[in-house]
């Protein structure tokens, strides 16, 4: 199993493991994540036996990456990692090149060698911020210092680290900005993704911002921001091969994400994990959800061998749609012959062809993808060349 990244993700297949364990819930999270309930055994188990269950479903098709996500899946020790990724190189086999990744907190920097000996071979690390000040607004557990610290002694075990950041906090300046990514980009990773703060209904930032307070950035200064880190991490050498993805290299880019992005299949194992997959006999996709709470995932596999609690056949439209809003996130952008060929339906020609008056999408044969300016709006950009 080589370290860089496969190609040509479309026709790829995926396995995702949510952890859902978090030893501190941030307050802009709204992901499915719980504190640990001391079940990690009874869910580990549950996990590999509807591993089982998906590999009759899916036949013999080698995974292009396996994805720890979560929660805070660095929570897992060495030997449940190990017993995951045995099983499902055991399942499934891996792809050459495959990518096994996991998303880590600093605060468990004395257990990443731990995290590589069970066979991880990229660490996506929330450093998230470099401000102690913001760290504490955002709920997290760590420092500046000890983010610090947990780069190097990612780099020094992994060949390949991310870091993920936030951006457009309120009150946070250009220049505040400038000093934080720059930093990021001075440390030596290969890939970084700055995420705008966005306030979710639901958490805790959302109920705050629902009684008057101001935690994010006005939208026009988020806008700056984002064209801010987009000039700063080309003038860094970080190509931003998707909205709010950076690498240097080709191979430093995520192959988790990607599969998603190009449309391949993927396995959503865990409580709450989403997946999707296509229909052999039906043809289309199918939409999957896993049952959300630990304790019904793990009842829901004893009784069926099966955690999910949600399936959905995909309409047309549907399908077509989440690749185009997909694909188009993507700087390659989208290549319409192949959705026909995938779907047998295409983009809407009369948003196609106003989008691309607009100045805000532009097309090189097959090939349509966002420009600089459609970037700042992709989603409504990419909602008017849907059917």
């Amino acid at each position: 199993m080589s370290d860089g990244p496969a190609s040509g993700l479309g026709n790829a297949l995926g396995l995702y493991v949510h952890w859902p364990y978090c030893a501190r819930i941030c307050p802009y999270c709204d992901f499915n994540v719980y504190r640990p309930k001391g079940d990690d055994e009874a869910l580990l188990a549950a996990m590999l036996a509807d591993m089982a269950h998906w590999r009759v479903r899916t036949g013999a098709r080698p995974l292009a990456s396996l994805h720890f996500g979560g929660g805070t899946p660095s929570l897992m020790t060495p030997q449940q990692l190990a017993a995951v990724i045995g099983e499902a190189e055991r399942l499934w086999g891996f792809a050459g090149g495959a990518e096994i990744g996991l998303e880590a907190n600093p605060k468990d920097i004395d257990g990443f060698s731990g995290l590589a000996s069970a066979g991880i071979n990229r660490l996506s690390l929330g450093v998230q911020s470099f401000d102690d000040q913001a760290l504490v607004s955002l709920g997290r557990d760590h420092d500046a210092s000890l983010a610090r610290r947990a780069i190097d002694a990612a780099q020094r075990d992994f060949a390949r680290v991310s870091l993920d950041m936030i951006y457009a906090r309120a009150g946070q300046t250009a220049d505040d900005w400038a000093a934080e990514l720059g930093e990021a980009l001075a440390s030596g990773v290969g890939h970084i993704s700055p995420y705008q703060l966005t306030i979710e209904p639901g958490t805790a930032f959302g109920k705050r911002a629902g009684r008057g307070e101001q935690l994010d950035a006005p939208p026009d200064f988020a806008a700056d921001l984002y064209e801010l880190t987009e000039s700063l991490c080309a003038d860094a050498g970080f190509e931003g091969y998707e909205i709010s993805n950076h690498a240097r290299s080709r191979a430093d880019q995520s192959v988790h994400n990607r599969l998603y992005w190009e449309g391949g299949d993927w396995i959503g194992i865990g409580p709450g994990a989403h997946g999707r997959i296509g229909r052999a006999s039906a043809g289309g996709r199918a939409a999957t959800e896993a049952a959300r709470r630990p304790a019904d995932y793990i009842r829901r596999v004893a009784g069926t061998g099966s955690g999910i609690a949600g399936e959905e056949a995909l309409a047309v439209a549907d399908e077509i749609a989440e690749r185009i809003l997909m694909g188009m996130r993507l700087a390659d952008g989208l290549d319409i012959h192949h959705l026909h060929a995938t779907t047998g339906g295409g983009v809407n020609p009369d948003g196609l062809a106003r989008m691309v008056r607009q100045g805000m999408v532009e097309q090189a044969g097959s090939r349509i993808r966002l420009t600089a300016a459609g970037r700042l709006l992709a989603d409504g950009v990419s909602g008017e060349l849907v059917p």
